[in-house]
């Protein structure tokens, strides 16, 4: 089974476009998307209507459900702006997506953790800066799973790693739509602007992994975004990188 794997797009229909043009070549079997699809100030109501075209299997992100779970007043800017451009019908649709899905062969979809949207899987903050998980913290977010695959997101990292006990394989594809973030006190930077997403070749035992850096018109996303007030997003766009850029040796 060849698998497209989509992940954090956050309203990015550019670079999404670039993607879906890019992947055509491979042929995949079933495209999946891991959630966080619209939210951010560029584009959520047309990244959705194409989304909607593509009819990928998608599970929940976090920015999905906090369009439904909290008050306008108390949601962030980037969950602000997408609530505003979205129907209340388009809300509730995203944020009634399910937490998981398993396909055929051995494969589990999840946003961050099986178990929570916004716990990182494969992933850490170590200082101000997101890394690799090690061994024992990820096989504490597998407990139960009998999946052989597990395809996640939320760190916007592109990961391949397995439960060294388990033998449970995880890939996270990294992002289509914002390739760097500043979270609570640490980073999150691939550092390049590219959209990232991941072909799998999976036979049930041990995945091929192709990941996929393409080019898009990035500039253009940046000036959307500075348009409607985020320089920080402009920066993360164009760069790869925040504000706040990670010392050497650190991912």
């Amino acid at each position: 089974m060849r698998i497209a794997v989509l992940a954090d797009v956050h309203g990015n229909r550019l670079a999404l476009d670039a993607v879906l043009s890019d992947l055509q070549s491979f042929r995949p079997d079933v495209v999946v998307d891991l959630g966080d699809c619209v939210a951010g100030p560029l584009w959520p109501r047309e990244t959705l209507a194409r989304l909607d075209q593509l009819g990928a299997l998608t599970v929940r992100g976090n920015h999905e459900r906090q369009a439904i779970d909290r008050a306008l007043e108390d949601m962030g800017p980037s969950d602000r702006y997408t609530f505003q451009q979205l129907t209340k019908v388009e809300r509730e649709r995203l944020g009634a997506l399910p937490t998981t899905l398993s396909l055929d062969g051995g494969v589990l979809l999840c946003h961050g953790t099986p178990l929570c949207d916004m716990t990182y899987l494969i992933d850490t903050i170590v200082g101000d800066c997101l890394t690799s998980a090690c061994p024992k913290d990820i096989e504490s977010h597998l407990v139960g799973v009998s999946a052989g695959l597990v395809l996640c997101a939320h760190s916007h990292q592109a990961r391949l790693v397995r439960s060294p006990s388990t033998g449970i394989w995880v890939l996270n594809p990294g992002s289509i739509g914002l390739p760097a973030y500043e979270g609570a006190g640490y980073v999150s930077a691939s550092g390049t602007p590219h959209a990232r997403y991941a072909i799998v070749d999976w036979d049930g035992v041990t995945p091929t992994v192709t990941q996929r850096h393409v080019v898009y018109e990035w500039d253009a996303a940046a000036r959307r975004a500075e348009a409607n007030g985020r320089p920080d997003w402009a920066l993360a766009l164009r760069t790869g990188l925040t504000t706040v850029v990670p010392p050497a040796g650190r991912s």
